[in-house]
């Protein structure tokens, strides 16, 4: 009873993991554990560093003994890392692999965006994607709903009343007396059509296309159920000048560069390597043929 409580000791426990690193460490071989450097320079601009994090979390400059506390983590952090990694604990960590590939691809980032585009690089790319950059239509529009729950056998004589009632005033009757209670606003003012489909639905987004301007029509259908609209004014698709979305273009392009720079970036790497793969043999097979069965 006695040996099972001291199995259970966390100190015990501790003791024999410190004494594992420790194992590994020291039948790693000593090439690989006199790579570590073992000159910690703090240097000036590691000083300017700690300072400015510093100054921006806590909106001051550190104090003395708060700078000398900083210090003396990033050395421990420093001491920790070297050893750690001295002793191949980076290895085969998914966390770690990922982080390294991304601090590459920001380098790679970085030279990409120290390029400024000129205006022939923004034309080009403008014309080589026109659909990119192209403006959807848009629609200024009144609607009054009509729910079918509520008119039930009546939605269809409910609906020509209220039509005619509307266009009987000359189509300037305030939309937001008639009908029924609805959630979205009666008035829209040069809403893009995509923005359209997604309150009402891409059936109501299509039918605004076809309808002419100026007097109420309807019913045109939604996903909450039926409207009577009145378009003032609709706005064709069309493609812009480049000074219009000259904004959007460079955005576009610079995204577009760093996507090449960062795939040019890894094929220079890629091309230090070779890369083979492990072809199973005739037992692996077997034993795959096996479970797949």
């Amino acid at each position: 009873m006695k040996m099972k409580r001291v199995l259970k000791e966390p100190l015990l426990h501790f003791l024999l993991l410190g004494a594992g690193l420790f194992l590994v460490y020291s039948l790693r071989p000593q090439n690989g554990s006199s790579s570590v450097t073992r000159k910690i320079i703090v240097t000036q601009g590691q000083l300017e560093h700690l300072v400015s994090g510093f100054a921006k979390a806590w909106q001051r400059p550190p104090a003395p003994d708060e700078l000398e506390g900083l210090v003396r983590d990033w050395v421990r952090e420093e001491v920790y890392c070297r050893e750690a990694m001295a002793m191949g604990l980076d290895k085969d960590d998914t966390v770690i692999r990922r982080r390294l590939r991304q601090k590459l691809e920001f380098i790679s980032d970085d030279i990409a965006a120290m390029a400024e585009p000129t205006d022939a690089d923004l034309n080009a790319f403008f014309q080589a994607h026109p659909d990119t950059f192209r403006l959807e239509p848009r629609f200024t529009f009144r609607q009054v709903y009509l729910n079918p729950e509520k008119h039930r056998d009546t939605l269809v004589r409910d609906t020509a009343q209220l039509l005619a009632q509307l266009n009987g005033a000359g189509g300037d009757n305030d939309a937001s007396t008639p009908g029924d209670p609805f959630l979205l606003e009666g008035q829209f003012a040069a809403v893009p059509a995509s923005e359209v489909a997604k309150q009402f639905g891409e059936k109501f987004a299509v039918k605004l296309r076809s309808l002419s301007v100026g007097r109420w029509q309807g019913p045109v259908e939604s996903g909450y159920g039926v409207h009577l609209v009145l378009v003032t004014e609709r706005t064709e698709a069309r493609l812009p000048q480049l000074a219009e979305v000259r904004a959007a273009v460079r955005r576009e392009w610079a995204n577009a560069r760093r996507l090449e720079a960062n795939e040019k970036f890894y094929q220079n790497l890629l091309n230090r390597y070779t890369v083979t793969f492990e072809r199973p043999g005739p037992i692996e097979k077997e034993k795959k043929l096996a479970q797949a069965k």
